[in-house]
């Protein structure tokens, strides 16, 4: 029991990504995909999420 909430939620979200067409700014998207990545100080270790993200621990 309890599931009808969160069904009801499920349904009325999957029914709205159906039929509403969200509007596209086309030129943002060609303006994002034509730029290129900025870098990152000369260093290229391959994990991005960790320059974008501080877990207290420095790296050396």
């Amino acid at each position: 029991m309890g599931r009808g909430r969160a069904k009801a939620k499920q349904t009325k979200v999957a029914r709205e990504l159906k039929y509403n067409t969200p509007s596209t700014d086309f030129e943002q998207l060609q303006r994002e995909l034509a730029g290129q990545k900025p870098s990152h100080g000369g260093h290229d270790d391959g994990d991005d999420w960790a320059d974008d993200y501080d877990d207290g621990y420095d790296r050396r």
